[in-house]
């Protein structure tokens, strides 16, 4: 699938990523995958496949709440930054394996812990304004952009949600927007899409309880086992969080052709948590590519074919960093 020069539209059908999947190659093709392939473990012991160093720790926010921040250097000196954003009841240690595999291609990565999540500060499950997710978002970007450094923004579900908000926001912009399973709609009952305006105004720090069906995370039952087991887990959100991110969908879905970088959507094609055609919309606009992975579940980069996955975000933004820099 060669990346034209401009225009990247196509939407894009098919089984699980296969070398007929492969993309443009780059002057410095990741061989970070090779030792994961044929694995049956979708969350591999880091060690197999990352070479350089991994670091964790606390770092204060704008909000005023203590955040939970990861972050993978490569062995040599990066060449792009890369901001990771997690999804809704998670946290960014279930991303380790994707942190790592872009630090052994060359990036620095970072993720977090998102307000009232993980190890992070805040009321579990909330957040006081959707706000407090752009400006962490700004702030770290800013911060790696200082380096220096190109920037890319990857999120997934939820953190897919904010970092298209972001991307049709007047802040400082990433250089490539990557996204998986990005929540631009949701499988959710009719009473809670028509409640959640109301319940989210008059008791916006309301916690309802929802135990997300683990099945539905990933072809490979082990994903959703491993889950349900986390003490990380926050099993709900408020009504406030519920109403902020159908108000994020609500215009993201309206704003969505004030993207202004280049875009790498990919999509279960089998997702029963964020259906795949809510993605149509962004896989139209011309500066998106949106790829459409038949009979996989939600968490794409937690499917057996994960590195494949991973291998075509890190060549997408390899082509677009390496053409921005002429």
């Amino acid at each position: 699938m060669p990346f034209p020069n401009q225009s990247l539209g196509p939407t894009i059908g098919g089984p699980a990523p296969s070398p007929q999947f492969a993309v443009k190659p780059c002057n410095q093709p990741s061989t970070a995958f090779a030792c994961c392939r044929g694995r049956k473990n979708i969350m591999p012991n880091p060690s197999d496949l990352f070479h350089g160093r991994s670091t964790e720790r606390k770092a204060a926010t704008r909000s005023g709440v203590e955040q939970w921040v990861r972050e993978w250097e490569p062995q040599g000196s990066a060449r792009a930054s890369i901001l990771i954003l997690h999804g809704i009841a998670e946290h960014s240690g279930r991303y380790e394996h994707v942190g790592s595999a872009f630090a052994d291609a060359g990036y620095f990565a970072r993720s977090y812990d998102h307000h009232g999540f993980g190890k992070s500060g805040g009321k579990r499950g909330h957040v006081p304004s959707f706000d407090h997710y752009l400006d962490d978002v700004e702030d770290h970007l800013t911060q790696q952009r200082s380096e220096g450094r190109p920037v890319v923004l990857l999120g997934h579900s939820m953190g897919g949600l904010i970092a298209s908000a972001y991307a049709m926001s007047d802040r400082p912009q990433p250089d490539v927007l990557l996204l998986s399973g990005p929540a631009f709609g949701a499988i959710v009952p009719a009473w809670q899409r028509v409640a959640a305006p109301v319940i989210g105004r008059v008791a916006p720090s309301l916690f309802i309880k929802s135990e997300l069906d683990g099945s539905l995370l990933a072809t490979d039952p082990d994903v959703g086992v491993a889950y349900r087991d986390d003490p990380l887990r926050v099993p709900g959100a408020t009504a406030g969080l519920g109403k902020a991110l159908f108000d994020a969908m609500d215009q993201v879905n309206a704003e969505v052709n004030c993207i202004r970088v280049p875009t790498f959507v990919v999509h279960g094609g089998n997702d029963r948590i964020v259906p795949a055609e809510s993605t149509e919309i962004v896989g139209a606009h011309d500066l998106a590519t949106r790829v459409v992975l038949d009979g996989l579940e939600h968490e794409v980069l937690n499917e057996p074919s994960w590195p494949e996955t991973l291998q075509m975000m890190i060549e997408f933004a390899d082509h677009h960093l390496a053409a921005a820099e002429g």
